[in-house]
């Protein structure tokens, strides 16, 4: 209970305090009528309180019969026949359906910026030939990639196969010349055994002609096999570099055509483009609906505006923002209980100014009355401000 009587008690301190700044007072207690200076002071203060109140009445009139006319115009729009009624309504329920598309346009969330839906404008007659040759040239990339990894690894594999045969053939002349050294030293052990010892030794010339003829021939034949087996390895590789250099030249042109056609159409890939082409589309489509419906707002707002003259509507083209009103009972309600708050709040105001203009006019009269020998000079000033 005392938080409340303290609550209560604040708001009749503040209408007490409120109250009392409205009250216009008077004093001339203070005031020496006789002097020119506090006297033309006093008086042009009442004045002015008379141009500011005058002033303020003449907006607050024109602002009072604009609102008095919309309260007439809905009391004119509720008293139509069936028949004219229906009509207007019949306008109204399409200029609120376009209203409708027209909030939907500008309430969807992914719309495609103009900056980006101007850009693809400029290129829509190139942009499905573009999304073609960026997924052949994508497609192509990746194919002579895939050559490219291919060939690599053969070269590698006849790399590989070069290094042994080179290695094998430095083995076999290895091995030659181990033969060829042992057959030596074979044949001059025999020798020795021959000369020195008298032993007969032609079974051992005999072996030793037989072993090396055998050894010399499995090496040169092995030798002749690595050498021809080399010159197809190495026939083989420059094959391959120049197959390599050609796909090479052919990926770096494909590479360089992609990277334009990236730049031209401020892309990274086909797909990326194919999605924005179709969103263009599609937000091209939505926008030339918005256009149809702008169009056709205009020409049934003007049909509403048309309408509506032929009754006494002061001002039809208020109501073509206003559609939501003619067809529902309860926001025409709402907007006439919106204007009489805003009349009587305008007449309060009136009011108070006329107060004002009277009280300062009846102040002037009484110095006037009270002091006889300056009524001429006070109501001089007063044709003055008039």
């Amino acid at each position: 209970m005392g938080f409340w009587k303290k609550l209560f008690g604040r708001k009749q301190d503040i209408q007490e305090v409120s109250d009392d700044w409205e009250q216009i007072v008077y004093a001339r207690d203070d005031v020496d009528f006789h002097e020119e200076e506090q006297r033309s002071r006093y008086i042009t203060n009442c004045l002015e309180q008379i141009a500011d109140a005058s002033k303020e009445i003449n907006l607050l009139t024109g602002e009072y019969s604009l609102v008095t006319t919309y309260l007439c115009d809905i009391e004119e729009l509720e008293a139509l026949p069936s028949v004219e009624k229906e009509e207007v309504e019949r306008i109204a329920r399409i200029l609120t359906s376009l209203e409708s598309e027209r909030q939907r346009y500008f309430g969807k969330k992914d719309r495609m910026p103009d900056s980006e839906y101007y850009q693809m404008r400029k290129q829509e007659n190139e942009v499905e030939e573009g999304i073609r040759k960026l997924k052949e040239c994508e497609d192509y990339a990746v194919l002579v990639r895939q050559d490219l990894g291919k060939l690599e690894g053969e070269r590698h594999a006849f790399d590989y196969r070069k290094h042994e045969l080179e290695t094998m053939l430095g083995n076999l002349r290895g091995m030659a010349v181990i033969f060829l050294t042992a057959l030596g030293v074979c044949m001059l052990m025999l020798m020795v055994l021959q000369f020195g010892f008298q032993m007969n030794t032609y079974i051992g010339y005999i072996l030793a002609v037989v072993a090396g003829a055998v050894a010399t021939a499995f090496l040169s034949f092995k030798y002749t096999d690595a050498q021809r087996e080399l010159k197809r390895v190495g026939a083989a590789i420059n094959r391959l570099i120049q197959l390599q250099n050609k796909v090479k030249i052919r990926y770096v042109n494909n590479t360089n055509l992609l990277e334009y056609l990236y730049i031209k159409y401020d892309t990274d890939s086909a797909n990326k483009l194919k999605k924005r082409w179709e969103n263009y589309q599609q937000e091209k489509e939505e926008r030339k609906q918005y256009a149809e419906a702008e169009a056709k707002t205009e020409y049934y707002q003007k049909q509403l505006v048309s309408q509506l003259a032929k009754y006494r509507i002061s001002d039809p083209s208020r109501w073509i923002h206003q559609t939501a009103a003619l067809l529902d009972k309860r926001e025409m309600v709402e907007i006439r209980h919106g204007l009489i708050l805003r009349r009587q709040a305008l007449r309060k105001q009136l009011d108070y100014n006329k107060e004002v203009a009277d009280v300062a006019h009846k102040e002037i009269m009484d110095v006037v009355e009270q002091y006889p020998d300056y009524a001429a000079e006070i109501l001089e000033m007063v044709n003055k401000y008039e």
